[in-house]
């Protein structure tokens, strides 16, 4: 059996080096465990009671029962089938921003101004747009219908009072809306691809299709693998935008995302602990299709060398 190696002493400088490094990483981990790690377990504790905000949590213990009837929640299922028909402004997101990102990856005049003009949805307050957008949806005077009307002479849809339309003006919104993101990560990819990759192309006789199909798509997949996972998870927690443009959820909760069931339930109803199981059902949802985002990069995701 092998002896046991005695410990090694550490020197007065190196116990000073440690002590300096523990108190840097102190803050940090204090900060952890009182705003990530407590919030967490508190709220886990809370999916497996009737707490309501106001009584005590742990009198009212009642297992995975939420978690049972949340599997037998109609309204939690259309919710999540909102949010997912609400992710098709991904892909429709990223094809738009690429396009504009190799628009943009010239040098011509006013090319800045331009730039700068389709980020600033981006850093605008998401409260302020989405009022401004429910005008533009609005189905008596809004800007959408006027123009429609004026070019075909009839009125428009009912944007944000009809269960398919409402969908339609949500997806329309979120693209808008995230669309200045994606064309700058996509301008850094394209301005990071070596050109003599598209030298070398056009000298063995490629087309323009060809070097965006052959070289641009494949090198700029690793912004593209990032603004999937990011569009994914932001679009899992779609809230305001449905508080804003559309009161109560929708016609017959059309509208309505899984964040907006869970906001509903916990701050309306006061059922807080059913909607902590709700934020936690989520949450396996988000790393299920994370873990197979990541598992799945390999096969197509792509780096210069």
């Amino acid at each position: 059996m092998a002896l046991k190696q005695p410990k090694k002493k550490l020197s007065a400088a190196a116990l000073k080096e440690e002590r300096y490094g523990r108190l840097f990483v102190a803050p940090p981990f204090i900060g952890f465990c009182l705003f990530m790690a407590f919030p967490i377990v508190y709220a886990f504790i809370a999916s497996m009671t009737t707490w309501t905000g106001t009584n005590n949590m742990l009198e009212h213990f009642v297992g995975l029962r939420n978690y049972a009837n949340l599997l037998q929640d109609e309204k939690f299922w259309k919710a999540l089938l909102n949010t997912i028909i609400y992710m098709i402004g991904i892909p429709t997101g990223m094809i738009l921003a690429l396009v504009c990102a190799v628009g943009m990856n010239r040098k011509i005049r006013g090319i800045k101004v331009l730039r700068t003009m389709y980020y600033v949805p981006v850093v605008s307050s998401l409260v302020a747009v989405s009022i401004l957008w429910a005008w533009v949806f609005n189905y008596d005077y809004g800007l959408l219908n006027t123009i429609i009307k004026a070019l075909t002479g009839q009125h428009g849809p009912n944007w944000l009072g009809d269960e398919f339309w409402v969908k339609v003006s949500m997806i329309i919104f979120m693209v808008w809306k995230g669309l200045g993101s994606s064309i700058i990560l996509y301008l850094s990819g394209l301005q990071s691809i070596p050109r003599d990759y598209y030298e070398a192309a056009k000298i063995d006789g490629a087309n323009a299709w060809q070097l965006f199909r052959k070289i641009t798509i494949p090198l700029v997949s690793p912004v593209t693998f990032y603004l999937l996972v990011m569009g994914i998870i932001g679009g899992f927690q779609v809230f305001v935008e449905v508080q804003v443009m559309v009161p109560d959820g929708g016609i017959n909760y059309s509208a309505a995302t899984v964040v907006y069931y869970l906001y509903d339930k916990a701050f309306k109803h006061q059922q807080m602990g059913y909607g902590s199981a709700i934020a936690f059902l989520l949450c396996i949802f988000i790393f299920i299709v994370t873990a197979i985002n990541f598992k799945c990069q390999e096969k197509w995701v792509k780096t210069i060398e």
